[in-house]
């Protein structure tokens, strides 16, 4: 009988693209793949480790799985991911439970590793498989999806360049380095054969992409050459930069319908004296003016962004700076974080660290300007018929639930609705808004496919 292998995955989409391939490199070596911990024979952790919050729940993680050592079946625990790249040493020191560590680029040495834990006789086996910072070849896979069958990620890249002083990534993951583009392709064509209907591009910044291996920003020819390559309705885009929006970029988005009219735009800040410090690329005048070239060229655009509070030195001029921003602007998606002080970065030393509490009560602050602002936006979608790509049924509700080409999958919001009969995940249907609850829609299907 085969051992049982169980996985356990946190972090961002990056780090899940990362678990697929791992879950398909372990079952073609004939283990089979679990969902039970309790009848594991090893289990695999992947990690993340960008703020303290995570690194909290990753080490929690790993500590609840210990407990399966000493009262079920479980033989050896894995830890791959950031947290095993950032502190490989602590882990084996402070959870002698884990029996190997994995850094970020070496996932293709998963079944190498699950061999030895399985194996090892006598003394502990502790082993780390080092990263080559070097490796593109072998930066995509075959996978298993873990998302619905009608949604996958496409990571198009791995690592960062930017430097940002608050980052951990850069030490974790490595310069950045693109995939080649025909790899990149023909995933999206197995995607496509596997019945995927939205394919969302990741990568650290896919604005960069095609900069390393072919001296200029290509991600308006992948986009291209993707849409081409396939006929997925819908491709979004997830972690863009400000400063790379080139004018190529905006046309493919406006131009090709099929490209979601939807930006991921991290910009953390608009105070030039923050900014500077954070070491983002371009200024205030910079992500003013992207912001308008994308509202006046691709008419329609949900622009999501995301903003740090209490980042040192940040002046409550600064910070009121940063909501009138917020205020003038109405994005349709925000999400807020507080400034998370993390070791061997930068920004870790720099003077003038704000209190925590500081930090917490600007974030509620710019969170409850967005919060009107994103009452008023969903107000004005009643009476409006939307495409949204149905992705459930609630029995306690008794309405399906789905996103809009505005919604993101696992960050942004649902648009509820009801039907004459039941709709499979993964079809599009048109739906009539007719309230708000809450921050989801709510509505009447009114052109549904054939059952």
């Amino acid at each position: 009988m085969a051992f049982k292998v169980g996985f356990v995955s946190l972090g961002c989409p990056k780090n899940q693209l990362d678990t697929e391939v791992m879950l398909h490199e372990v079952a073609e070596a004939g283990y089979q793949i679990t969902p039970d911990e309790t009848e594991a024979d090893v289990i695999i952790i992947n990690t993340c480790a960008f703020i303290e919050s995570a690194k909290k729940e990753s080490i929690d993680n790993i500590l609840d799985i210990a407990w399966l050592k000493k009262h079920k079946k479980l033989r050896g625990i894995i830890v791959t991911g950031c947290l095993s790249e950032r502190y490989r040493e602590e882990i084996f020191k402070e959870i002698p439970e884990v029996d190997a560590v994995l850094g970020v680029g070496s996932i293709h040495h998963i079944v190498e590793a699950v061999n030895a834990v399985l194996t090892k006789k006598g003394k502990k086996s502790a082993r780390f498989f080092s990263c080559d910072p070097n490796d593109t070849v072998k930066l995509g896979g075959d996978r298993i999806l873990t998302t619905p069958e009608y949604a996958a990620y496409l990571k198009i890249a791995e690592g960062c360049d930017n430097r940002c002083t608050y980052c951990a990534i850069p030490g974790i993951r490595g310069k950045f380095r693109s995939r080649p583009m025909e790899d990149i392709v023909a995933e999206a064509k197995d995607m496509e054969s596997l019945g995927v209907k939205e394919l969302t591009i990741v990568a650290q910044d896919i604005t960069r992409y095609g900069q390393d291996l072919y001296g200029s920003y290509k991600l308006a020819e992948l986009l291209h050459k993707i849409t081409e390559a396939t006929s997925i309705p819908w491709i979004r885009l997830l972690y863009c930069y400000p400063d790379k929006i080139t004018d190529e970029l905006v046309a493919e988005i406006r131009d090709n319908p099929r490209i979601l009219k939807y930006i991921d735009l991290p910009m953390q800040h608009i105070s030039d004296s923050v900014l500077k410090r954070m070491n983002r690329h371009g200024g205030s005048a910079l992500i003013r003016e992207t912001v308008q070239k994308l509202r006046r060229e691709i008419p329609g655009i949900v622009i999501r962004t995301t903003f740090i509070t209490g980042f040192p030195g940040e002046t409550d001029e600064d910070f009121n700076e940063l909501c009138a921003f917020v205020k003038e602007n109405r994005f349709e998606r925000v999400g807020v974080f507080t400034y998370s002080q993390e070791e061997d970065t930068p920004a870790a030393a720099m003077p003038d660290q704000i209190d925590e509490q500081v930090k917490q009560d600007r974030m509620d602050v710019l969170m409850r300007e967005q919060m009107a602002i994103s009452a008023e936006l969903n107000r004005a979608m009643v009476g409006k018929t939307i495409t949204v790509l149905c992705e459930d049924f609630d029995p306690v509700s008794e309405a399906h639930f789905g996103r809009s080409a505005a919604d993101a999958p696992d960050i942004d919001g649902k648009i509820f609705f009801r039907a004459k009969h039941r709709i499979a995940p993964g079809t599009f249907v048109q739906v009539h808004v007719d309230e708000i609850v809450d921050y989801d829609l709510y509505g009447t299907a009114v052109v549904v496919p054939e059952a």
